[in-house]
């Protein structure tokens, strides 16, 4: 039994290392410079020859895989490194700051990205037949783990359909499906079945966070937005930190300030005009709480972003 056990886990691993060559020399292939492209629906792939960050962003509930190189993302105080043999899955849109640690010219930073759909997650937990999370618990919003060779397998023929249109339009759907499967049967599915169960804490979490997007603009009412989700206003702040590990004020803050420098790099609006757009009513506050998060205040972080685009 022992020799054969071992024999199952020499074949895996040289299965999972057929894989991941596999899918960097499509990933490569598909994206011969660096850049990021959407070649499938919900399908992001990404190539990058240097070390970059660090990022700001806000990202989508969404299932992350690297075929070459090394990431850390971060959240508040919390740090999430990945590599080829983990993935990431993130089940709450966040505000998260990432850089790419390890990328060469001759070893590319190689990844992609699959956008999670909630309605789909749900459907597919209908399907499988399997019970919803029992209980008023919060699930952390975001972590990572090993990628085991089901899972590896079904990402490998879900980027194989970018040489195939004609069968991604019939297969995709499936693939993605699977894919949904098989990490909701992995150590984070529970954390997955949470963003699409209706009676727990993060599907609550989820609305909020999507409360404090639409209305980034707007004072933050604690009273009014637990009220409106069915929780107390320190329900609410704690179940909110468990799941993202921000506070709901934190977490607007960083919201603020992120769109704050998208419209100033994209929409060419100055500090003040930014700042105001997204409910700061004071510059030098606007611009103080700028510099904490970027460590440069307003204007001079755009003129930098803006030096490093028109140099690349």
């Amino acid at each position: 039994m022992e020799t054969t056990n071992r024999q199952l886990t020499d074949r895996t691993i040289w299965l999972m290392h057929i894989q991941r060559e596999e899918l960097v020399e499509r990933i490569a292939r598909a994206l011969p410079a660096d850049g990021a492209v959407d070649l499938l629906p919900g399908l992001r792939l990404n190539r990058v020859s240097e070390p970059v960050g660090p990022v700001y962003g806000v990202w989508n509930p969404c299932f992350c895989v690297i075929a070459q190189g090394r990431k850390e993302v971060f959240l508040g105080n919390n740090r999430y490194g990945y590599d080829p043999a983990h993935y990431l899955l993130a089940t709450v849109d966040l505000p998260v700051v990432s850089q790419i640690v390890e990328a060469t010219p001759e070893r590319p930073y190689l990844s992609l990205r699959l956008n999670l759909d909630p309605t789909l997650v749900g459907a597919v937990l209908v399907d499988a037949g399997s019970p919803a999370p029992r209980g008023q618990t919060a699930a952390r919003a975001i972590d990572v783990s090993a990628l085991d060779e089901p899972l590896l397998d079904a990402v490998v023929r879900l980027v194989r359909l970018i040489d195939s249109p004609d069968e991604a339009g019939f297969l995709r759907h499936t693939v993605t499906r699977e894919i949904v499967y098989r990490l909701l049967q992995g150590e984070q599915g529970v954390r997955l079945r949470h963003i699409a169960a209706q009676g727990g804490y993060t599907h609550r979490i989820a609305e909020a966070v999507e409360r404090l997007r639409q209305s980034v603009d707007q004072p933050l009412r604690m009273d009014v937005l637990a009220q409106e989700l069915g929780m107390s206003v320190s329900g609410l702040h704690h179940h909110f930190k468990a799941v993202t590990t921000l506070s709901p004020l934190q977490f607007q803050k960083q919201l603020r300030l992120q769109e704050a420098r998208r419209l100033m790099l994209g929409e060419g609006l100055d500090a003040a005009g930014a700042g105001f757009r997204v409910g700061y009513h004071d510059a030098a506050h606007f611009s103080r709480e700028y510099k904490s998060l970027f460590g440069v205040p307003p204007m001079r972080d755009v003129q930098r972003l803006r030096a490093v685009a028109t140099s690349s």
